[in-house]
């Protein structure tokens, strides 16, 4: 229930709004003047995990600024399913902004019904069948070039193969080699460097840094490449029968057949192009490294590939018997979810449990911290595929956040476990991957998704 802070000048309404905030219960071991961000930064994770012992609203100091910790997993489904009042905003959401534009991932609420209305059709089941044919095809290209014994670097791999199905969905395998190269590029940078940048405080972010300099290289190298390929389109004026040529004929019907403007099929393809690769590629990378940490579950999963494929490539008529795989990918995103830190900003006064939130409050929501509380999940940090299994007792639907819920729920996040169970099955299927010696402490990397950083196995023939 929204409750409004009474009037009564500037000056009482911001100490109103300060004592609000206040009475939410403060994270531990702030340091004068820095806040929490000494803490927040040495160990990302594990301040995370050792925030709900202190309530299910927690405020963190990020030097000057207050911003709240939803640490709930039913406080957390509330704010999601009300985008109006906590609307997409706050640190990170600013950074993707900054990159992204109005896309659909970054769009305030009063933008967005609009631009999803016009991108779900990419997305209807029946496309799915055309995505997994390409899928199936460059994962089989990427693993096919491997040599046995080879020494492969399991994330640059996986990066390879999710932006080639990426630039096939989006541009119909039209973009050049190096150019598709160049943007892969170009979006792992930005990706990396969104986490980094949300800590500093302007005019930090532009100054001429080699880390700044090559953000602002690659975001405007990107933009022109999009911008580019979109005049090429409408000129041409052929339906391709990709996602874009599906976003330049789009028309809301309850918008008085109205389609995108160009800047709004910009923003909208460099969020599927940096939501495409990275996040799906640092997730089969996970997915890889857990079953080397776990070779009796590796030895399930050869059986059924084996029973199921026959040799065969993985193919999107495949998915439904290739349970086992489907489980692995599901508790891979429990344990490393690639959108693992995400902020919302407060739209009105309003009220969650128990505390009000004054308007323009920062707020923080983790997946990874609702994932990994062991009140939700037995052995939490124990990799166990078969917490699954339907005929097994299952977490509250509140528990499982990797894409969010409600109407932001991510767009493409039949098309992300797809292509990762695609990937899975397909390399289980063809090679086994060991660590090599020295190896295997693989440690996550924080960035705009959950990385594992440089990962190198060896590549066994089965």
């Amino acid at each position: 229930m929204n409750e409004t802070i009474p009037e009564g000048g500037v000056r009482r309404a911001t100490g109103v709004r300060r004592r609000a905030l206040q009475r939410i219960p403060p994270a531990p071991h702030a340091w004068p003047l820095l806040g929490h961000l000494v803490p927040l930064l040495r160990d990302t994770l594990a301040f995370l995990k050792s925030l709900p012992a202190h309530g299910g609203l927690v405020r963190l100091q990020m030097g000057p600024v207050p911003m709240v910790v939803i640490c709930d997993p039913e406080l957390t489904r509330q704010a999601l399913l009300d985008d109006r009042v906590f609307d997409k905003g706050g640190p990170i959401f600013d950074r993707f902004r900054d990159v992204l534009g109005n896309g659909l991932a970054s769009c305030p609420h009063h933008e967005h019904r609009r631009l999803r209305r016009l991108a779900q059709p990419a997305f209807h089941p029946d496309r799915f069948p055309g995505y997994g044919r390409t899928m199936t095809a460059c994962i089989e290209e990427m693993t096919g070039s491997w040599t046995p014994g080879q020494t492969v670097e399991v994330t640059a791999e996986m990066m390879s193969i999710t932006s080639q199905v990426t630039a096939v969905t989006l541009f119909s395998g039209s973009l050049p080699a190096a150019e598709l190269g160049l943007l892969t590029g170009d979006v792992k940078t930005i990706a990396s460097g969104v986490f980094r940048r949300m800590f500093l405080i302007p005019p930090l972010d532009r100054l001429p840094t080699r880390g700044n300099r090559a953000y602002q290289s690659a975001h405007a190298r990107l933009r022109r490449t999009c911008d580019r390929i979109i005049a090429e389109r409408r000129a041409d004026g052929t339906d391709h029968g990709d996602l874009l040529s599906a976003l330049v004929a789009a028309r809301d019907v309850e918008d008085g057949g109205r389609g995108m403007t160009d800047a709004e099929i910009s923003d909208t393809i460099l969020t599927f192009f940096l939501a495409g690769t990275e996040t799906t590629a640092s997730t089969v990378a996970w997915a890889l490294d857990l079953l080397a940490r776990h070779p009796e579950i590796e030895q399930r999963l050869h059986t059924e590939v084996d029973t199921v494929l026959r040799g065969n490539p993985a193919t999107y008529a495949d998915l439904p018997r290739l349970e086992l795989a489907g489980r692995i990918v599901t508790e891979t995103l429990r344990l490393y979810p690639a959108a693992w830190f995400l902020t919302r900003s407060v739209t009105e006064d309003t009220r969650l449990g128990r505390h009000l939130l004054p308007a323009g409050t920062s707020l923080v929501y983790s997946p990874y911290l609702i994932h990994h509380r062991p009140d939700l999940y037995t052995d939490p940090e124990t990799f166990d595929p078969d917490r699954w299994d339907p005929e097994r007792p299952q977490p509250p639907r509140s528990a499982f956040i990797p894409f969010a819920i409600g109407a932001r729920k991510c767009i493409g996040d039949t098309f992300a476990t797809t292509e990762a169970t695609l990937a899975r099955a397909d390399i289980t299927a063809r090679w086994s991957l060991k660590y090599l010696p020295g190896h295997d402490r693989t440690r996550p990397i924080l960035g705009a998704s959950l990385g594992t950083g440089e990962l190198r196995m060896r590549a066994t023939p089965r």
